[in-house]
């Protein structure tokens, strides 16, 4: 929202989990659902020096500020879409999921294909396997772009099980 520095905010919550416990700064990874997605997708385009990869769940990249996205480096993405969502359109569009904040999602299919710009990927993506999950492969650095939906879902959380073994192969 308006006023409120984001990457100071999520680069010094980093930093102070690092002083408090052992973690492996090379494997901090992103994941949120509906807003939290939002965040998700604005910290693989403005943070990829501290977050290895990103899981946004029920948001899509936004039309007013997609221009800007431009990741220190090829950034993995798996997101988990419903098509059936109704705040976050999945075709995209004009969407009111902030209060007094409207904005302009580019929809889960044009998001999909704008990570794969941003990430160098090659060809297209694979069909859609038995869990909704359509790849991109291959990408620049490694990178992996995924698009996972689920026909006649709603505000989609996300799977753990599917997002957790392509996060994990991922480190600065």
């Amino acid at each position: 929202v308006a006023n409120v520095d984001d990457m100071t905010f999520a680069r010094a919550v980093v930093t102070r989990v690092e002083q408090l416990a052992c973690i492996d700064a090379r494997r901090v990874y992103a994941v949120g659902v509906l807003t939290g997605g939002g965040m998700a997708h604005y910290l693989a385009c403005h943070a990829a020096d501290v977050f290895a990869a990103v899981a946004p769940a029920a948001f899509d990249l936004l039309q007013e500020n997609v221009a800007d996205c431009a990741p220190s480096r090829p950034v993995t993405v798996v997101a988990f879409r419903g098509t059936a969502d109704s705040r976050v359109p999945y075709q995209g569009g004009a969407s009111s999921v902030v209060p007094n904040m409207p904005v302009n999602f580019l929809g889960a299919q044009a998001s999909f294909q704008k990570w794969a710009e941003i990430d160098g990927c090659m060809g297209s993506p694979s069909t859609p396997d038995a869990d909704g999950c359509s790849t991109f492969a291959p990408c620049a650095g490694s990178a992996e772009v995924v698009l996972c939906s689920k026909q006649g879902g709603r505000e989609e959380p996300g799977d753990p099980t599917i997002a957790w073994p392509i996060l994990s192969r991922h480190s600065l």
